[in-house]
């Protein structure tokens, strides 16, 4: 007689693998280029500077022990001065928060701010793992669309004149992932008001922000209100795998989140977080850092667009590329994607399609190419193998 297997919480119903990641296994096979994942260049990643700041931080032994759960003090100074520029107020220490990635902060946050059968907006197409995490906090998910200024305030005001009353309003405000657009600053505002006037949280999820190609980013929403809870991260602009992330909230909001990080895992990396405090702080060096990573990535997502619509041409829309990472493409002809992306795996080109990111559109006929991790060569023979795959299927 086989052991009886105890059950699983029931939390874990309805939530799946991310389809992106699962499709990062099947295509991870060196003839095939990748433009399915969401990396950033680890030529890009400053080995070197983080190697000198890493043996800077082993010359104290002390440095190796625990550290406070609200993140390591100096690198929360640090912060605290790189975010009250950003908002152009002072941010007092007590309000930032730094954690493992900025997924961890919301994944805290779900924590802290829902209750079973909360609702949560969120855009449409949305970031995976925002979903993941408000699934598993068993809250009611309602989609708003997403246009070429971010996510539609009017349809979000339309929402709140039906009655629906979320807790959360959560937004990647700068160079969408997926969608690659950013929040216009009337928007900005607009979410901001509409935050104060209902009495909901926003969570601007902005990881891309430093990212921008041509013009700096807008002024962030968590300038125009305290409601506004802000989260960033050092994995696009320094290295995924020194996992420093951070939050700048409300001190009664950070209070909270503290007594869960307590559970969860007691503090952060002091080691990896006395690395990135050393360059972050080292703003001559950053900044030039920095401009190379911009520059890089902005000539890639031009190669990346330019090839789309030489190959494709009236057959797709697609995003301009003006930061960030991604690319999202709109076939106009009905082309499922889904169903295409076996034959581009076979001609050797993988994408995510549209619908990994769909809650109440389809998307069926979108899909989201990432730049980052090519040069523009790769990036334009990518296209050419997209593009026969694609008319392979005309004929």
């Amino acid at each position: 007689m086989s052991p009886i297997h105890p059950p699983l919480s029931r939390r874990l119903d309805g939530l799946r693998s991310s389809a992106i990641r699962d499709l990062l296994k099947l295509t991870a096979r060196p003839d095939i280029i990748g433009l399915a994942g969401g990396l950033p260049d680890e030529q890009l990643m400053p080995r070197d500077r983080i190697a000198l700041a890493a043996e800077s931080a082993l010359a104290d032994r002390a440095r190796l022990q625990y550290t406070e759960s609200a993140g390591w003090r100096p690198l929360r100074e640090v912060l605290a001065a790189r975010e009250s520029a950003r908002l152009g107020r002072a941010v007092p220490l007590e309000e930032v928060f730094v954690t493992h990635g900025s997924q961890q902060a919301l994944s805290l946050l779900a924590e802290v701010l829902l209750d079973p059968g909360a609702l949560v907006v969120v855009e449409d197409p949305a970031y995976v793992g925002a979903l993941q995490v408000f699934r598993a906090a068993q809250a009611r998910i309602v989609a708003v669309p997403l246009d070429g200024e971010g996510m539609r305030i009017d349809a979000l005001t339309e929402l709140l004149a039906r009655g629906e009353r979320p807790a959360v309003v959560h937004t990647v405000s700068n160079f969408h992932n997926p969608r690659g657009v950013t929040l216009s600053p009337a928007r900005r505002r607009e979410l901001a008001n509409l935050a104060e006037r209902h009495g909901f949280w926003v969570i601007e999820d902005d990881p891309y922000g430093e990212l921008w190609f041509d013009r700096p980013s807008p002024e962030p929403v968590a300038t125009y209100s305290a409601t506004v809870i802000r989260l960033s991260s050092a994995s696009k602009i320094l290295a995924p795998s020194l996992r420093a992330g951070w939050m700048i909230a409300p001190e009664d909001v950070c209070r909270a989140v503290e007594l869960l990080k307590q559970g969860a895992d007691l503090c952060g990396s002091a080691l990896t977080q006395q690395i990135t405090a050393e360059l972050l702080a080292d703003t001559e060096w950053l900044a030039a850092h920095v401009d190379k990573v911009r520059r890089a990535y902005g000539e890639r997502a031009q190669a990346l667009v330019g090839a789309l619509r030489d190959r494709l041409g009236d057959r797709i829309v697609s995003t301009e590329a003006a930061g960030g990472m991604f690319v999202w493409v709109d076939f106009l002809d009905g082309t499922d994607t889904a169903d295409l992306l076996p034959r581009a795996i076979d001609h050797g080109v993988a994408y995510v399609p549209g619908s990994a990111f769909a809650v109440s559109g389809a998307y069926t006929d979108s899909m989201r190419l990432c730049f980052t991790t090519s040069e523009a060569a790769t990036l334009h023979e990518a296209v050419e193998r997209l593009a026969c795959a694609y008319w392979s299927t005309q004929s």
